[in-house]
Order: C-alpha cells, then structure tokens, then sequence
C-alpha cells in the first residue's frame, strides 16, 4: 500500500509538471475548443461546445473549416438563430455541408433536435439535468439520458453525430463537449455550474487509450466506454474531485511537435 501511494504521489507529481507546462491559451490552436472562447452568453456557448464537439474527429484543418462554415450560417448568435429558424430552414440551410461522413443532413438533424429540446427544458444545460443525480458515480446517467432525447427529438433517425453510450461507445466527443462546459481553469471555460468536475469521463480516443495503457490505468484491448471508465476512476485515484483535469494537457503531447508520450511515459 505504502509503495503504491509514492507511485500515485510521483505520477500526479508528473502530471502536474505536463499541466503547468500546456494547460495555457497559447497552447489551444489548433483546437475546436477555441471557438468557444469567442461567446460569453452560456446559451450561444453550449450550442457552439455541441457543434465544434461533435465535428472534432479527423484532421484538425477540416474540423476548424468545418465547424466554421456552420457557425457562419448561425452567426451572430447560435443561439438566436436556431431558436428563430424554422424547420425547413434549418434544413435548407446546411444543404451541401460535407465533414467526413457526416452531411448536412445530420447537421441539421441534430440542430432541430436541439431545438425541441431546449423548447423543453429550457437549455441544453437543463436537459442534462433531468437525468443528473448527485448520488451517481458519474455523468453516464445522465449522458445516456441526453442521447436518448436526442435521438427521440431527431425522429430515431441514424446520425452520425449522435453516439449510443448503451451500446457501448465511449461517446469521447461528448464528453468531451461535457469537460469544455463544466470544467473551469485556463482552457476550459466552463459554464455549467450546477455539474460537478468530479462526475465526468475522460474524452477516450485513440491517443488517451495508450497513454492510459502506458501508464497502467487499463489492461482492455477496447476503446470503449467501460475502458473510458476503468481510466477515469484510475484518475480519480490521483484526483477524485477533477479526473479529467490533465486530459488537455495529455493530448498536447500527441499533437504538437514538441510533445513527446514515448519521453513522458518513461518519466513516470
């Protein structure tokens, strides 16, 4: 017991050094976080968080391109234009959009879903509530119930967009959007105040899976959301009140040139 404490104490000492050293604004770009940053109102912001989330998988240029040309569509305010626009507009609107294999169909797919639900419930915040307890070990709960309603409010329709966490996807660009809400520090810009940090999971990809391999935290061959889980509560060992804190930090090092994960690994 004694010999896995110092363990612990030496890896979170490390993982304090990567977060002092990249958890900065400087160190954002190229990141679909940026666009967040450029709206106060937490109305506008959470629509924006949905979007640049949902989109942040491929290359890095095509997700800023991407999510830009949709936020130039909604420009000044996502918020305004999503809850002005009718259907068919919504529809017509994104008509021709193409990121990987997710269409303009599945953009606005998701928008009009989002809609009805914030017509609901009041926000997007507030439909994460209806399935949020404190009492629960983390945000899955209320995650699979957000997807839920998604899914329900855009017809059952398949979209590309909208991950299954029942069927067992880790849902990384989710919870991804979900670190970027509830969190608050340099990077994250927070906003959704009512959730605490300590309920989220870590935004699994290809990337987090090896380094959590690398540093011990799972032994399963799948990046899936029961692994999701098994690394987040290897976290919460380290830091049960904020265990997706260093994930920022541990993605600069899979994608900025001085980033090193073989180098890190081996401090540890």
């Amino acid at each position: 017991m004694k010999t896995q404490k110092i363990a612990d104490s030496h890896l979170r000492e490390k993982l304090e050094e990567l977060y002092s050293h990249y958890n900065k604004r400087e160190f954002v770009h190229p990141d679909p976080l940026e666009f967040l940053y450029d709206y106060d109102d937490i109305r506008d912001r959470e629509i924006v968080g949905i979007i640049a989330s949902s989109l942040a998988y491929g290359r890095v240029a095509q997700i800023l391109k991407s999510v830009s040309t949709i936020l130039a569509i909604m420009s000044p305010s996502p918020y305004h234009y999503l809850m002005q626009a009718t259907e068919k507009r919504l529809r017509e609107g994104f008509t021709g959009f193409k990121h990987r294999f997710t269409t303009g169909d599945d953009v606005s797919g998701m928008l009009v879903a989002i809609k009805k639900m914030i017509k609901t419930y009041g926000s997007i915040l507030n439909a994460f509530l209806k399935g949020y307890s404190k009492s629960d070990e983390n945000i899955l709960p209320s995650l699979s119930f957000f997807v839920k309603r998604l899914t329900h409010e855009s017809g059952g329709i398949k979209n590309s967009l909208i991950p299954i966490p029942d069927r067992g996807s880790a849902c990384k660009r989710l919870n991804l959007f979900l670190r970027w809400m509830v969190r608050r520090d340099a990077v994250d810009p927070g906003g959704w105040d009512m959730i605490s940090p300590s309920k989220l999971i870590i935004p699994l990809d290809t990337h987090m899976y090896n380094i959590g391999s690398g540093m011990k935290m799972t032994m399963r061959k799948q990046a899936n959301m029961v692994t999701a889980i098994q690394i987040t509560d290897a976290f919460k060992r380290l830091i049960p009140e904020d265990p997706v804190k260093y994930d920022f930090a541990l993605t600069r090092l899979g994608i900025r040139r001085d980033g090193d994960p073989a180098r890190f690994l081996e401090s540890i």
